[in-house]
């Protein structure tokens, strides 16, 4: 059974991400140790007893279409309930409207508990949330007024609805249509697919947030609104009024998360109402929904990143816990009577190994593009910086630990052995789970293609330039601490910088002189390599903080075996980064 792990959670946020200096400079406030220890703790509580009990019934019965109703797993409707009774949907949200207003650093922290509990259970809340910052940044006055307190609450969840049959990732070609009416609401026709939580049981009202072309937008994404689409529709006291013009057609039968609903949503058909016609209101201006929906969509990312988090540590613990019990054969060295546990022989301890440094390293990238969005937010004359830092660890926060997710899981099965592909072991699901999150929020291939293409030329190359300074500081950190423990980690690291700095340089040329195309094909692994450079730095960063105590034994080790182990791929991905032409030459020879 999963166990939330609090104090690696808090050192994480506190001592690799930076939110202690935070708080020293006084940019959260009050906030303090104390407060950010009883959160964790308490939000470690409620993943561990009450949503990771559920997590087997879920996968187990999934969501179930009865009669035109959604019906969630056995339990699952009173554990949101539960969800709503300790206030954790509110947690970022404004204060005026009943949110606690804390840093993201917090809540993408007690997100990846909720995840490692559930991830299928923890999608709700997730979009929720986006949903919330979409409306608050964008809505007008009334749609706040009118749905904001209820959302924040948790007592009306939301939904982001882009996908169609036609139009995945190519958003732009959506046919679904709004219509205008003379009291300024809107009427919505169409279908939306692999729409999250689209339909439940859980909430008194379900908001969607939908994008539709108006009949005189502009072709592509420039012609693109989007909506505010209740399944009730709201009294002017507040009270929930009749249904709206929408339902749920189908469920998705799903690799894994079993237990949330993704829905085939149909809007406008007739099936509700006096008339044909969802009915919505505009977010934002027309022919502009897009960059609204991006606000959502963002914040959906880094939450994405953190389900791979939260499956790689998961899984962590129950290939770490079956190691421990499982017996088999005699271990190199072995003295003892009878066969020796696996978690000593080498080869499942190499896995175990890279398993809790994938974990370790994904984490601590995405708490520290949590902590570059809370900065981005609170320090005036550097806000900019903040942004662009955040804007450039969003994509490899959402990719990398969406791919550590999957690779962590499948080592997790490799560990089991033939136990691991049997379903009642649990170590399967983990692997079921996390293969959705390289696709959904953006694949992890156009992540790709933003990071290299938007984020690197940020400043002109100098976010980039001046973050991969700040990665050589911790490798001279390193050198300069003089301690046993750490081998040759300070060479290792500083060759991997090395790789990352010329395979940049590399890109940021190429993008120079017009020639996108072979800076994408090697997009990929560029985006690899940083997310490995980083878990390297970010492990260091981690085992030179707890030396300072005398202690660190354990980080410094770890530390060392990614450094001898992960960071060995860098060369290879430097050189498929600058390959690149060649790999596009072949692709359109072979594949053509």
């Amino acid at each position: 059974m999963y166990k939330a792990p609090v104090e690696e959670i808090a050192f994480t946020l506190k001592h690799v991400a930076g939110m202690s200096e935070v708080m020293s400079s006084g940019l959260f406030g009050e906030l303090g140790d104390d407060l950010v220890d009883a959160i964790l703790s308490e939000a470690g509580r409620f993943a561990t007893e009450e949503v990771a009990p559920l997590s087997d019934i879920g996968d187990r019965q999934g969501a179930r279409l009865l009669d035109g109703e959604v019906r969630l797993p056995d339990g699952w409707r009173d554990l949101y309930r539960n969800w709503i009774a300790g206030g954790w949907n509110g947690l970022t949200a404004p204060q005026a409207f009943g949110g606690q207003a804390l840093p993201d650093m917090l809540n993408v922290a007690a997100l990846e508990m909720w995840n490692s509990g559930s991830m299928a259970f923890a999608l709700a809340p997730t979009l929720t949330m986006g949903a919330i910052e979409a409306v608050h940044t964008h809505g007008s006055a009334a749609l706040k007024e009118t749905y904001l307190e209820k959302m924040v609450s948790g007592e009306w969840t939301g939904t982001m609805n882009l996908t169609e049959p036609h139009a995945g990732s190519d958003v732009g070609a959506l046919r679904a249509r709004a219509e205008r009416r003379p009291d300024g609401s809107y009427r919505i026709f169409g279908q939306k697919i692999f729409i999250t939580w689209g339909e439940h049981d859980a909430a008194d009202n379900i908001i969607h947030l939908v994008l539709a072309r108006l009949p005189d937008a502009p072709a592509g994404t420039r012609g693109i609104s989007l909506f505010l689409v209740p399944k009730f529709l709201v009294n002017d006291d507040g009270s929930l009024g009749p249904r709206n013009d929408l339902f749920c057609n189908s469920l998705e039968h799903k690799l894994g998360i079993h237990g949330s609903p993704t829905c085939t949503m149909i809007y406008g058909d007739g099936r509700f109402g006096a008339e044909k016609g969802a009915i919505g209101w505009l977010v934002g201006e027309e022919n502009k929904g897009l960059a609204c929906m991006f606000t959502m969509m963002n914040n959906a990312r880094l939450a994405v990143g953190m389900q791979g988090v939260a499956i790689a540590e998961a899984a962590t613990q129950k290939a770490l816990a079956y190691a421990r019990e499982r017996t088999q054969g005699r271990a190199p060295g072995s003295t003892g009577p009878g066969m020796s546990p696996i978690v000593d022989h080498p080869d499942v301890a190499r896995m175990l190994l890279t398993m809790r440094a994938m974990t370790q390293g994904s984490r601590a990238i995405s708490y520290a593009c949590a902590h570059a969005i809370d900065m981005s937010r609170r320090a005036g004359d550097t806000s900019r910086h903040w942004q662009e830092r955040a804007a450039l660890l969003t994509p490899i926060a959402k990719s990398f630990s969406t791919d550590a997710g999957v690779e962590v899981a499948s080592l997790g099965i490799q560990v089991h052995g033939g136990m691991g592909f049997i379903e009642e072991t649990g170590a399967a699901r983990y692997l079921r789970d996390a293969r959705i999150a390289p696709i959904y929020e953006g694949t992890n291939g156009i992540q790709a293609i933003d990071l290299v293409t938007r984020k690197l030329p940020l400043s002109d190359g100098d976010q980039v330039r001046g973050f991969i300074g700040e990665l050589k500081a911790i490798a001279e950190a390193v050198e300069r601490s003089n301690l046993d423990g750490f081998g040759e980690t300070a060479a290792r690291l500083a060759v991997a910088i090395a790789d990352l700095d010329a395979a940049t340089a590399w890109l940021l040329a190429v993008l120079a002189d017009d020639r996108a195309a072979e800076a994408l094909a090697g997009a990929t692994p560029y985006q690899r390599l940083f997310g490995l450079v980083l878990t390297g730095c970010y492990l260091a960063k981690g085992a030179l903080a707890e030396s300072g105590d005398g202690k660190g034994e354990g980080r410094i080790a770890l530390c060392r075996f990614a450094a001898e182990n992960l960071l060995a791929e860098t060369a290879t991905l430097r050189d498929r980064v600058v390959n690149g032409a060649a790999s596009l030459a072949a692709a359109r020879i072979l594949l053509a």
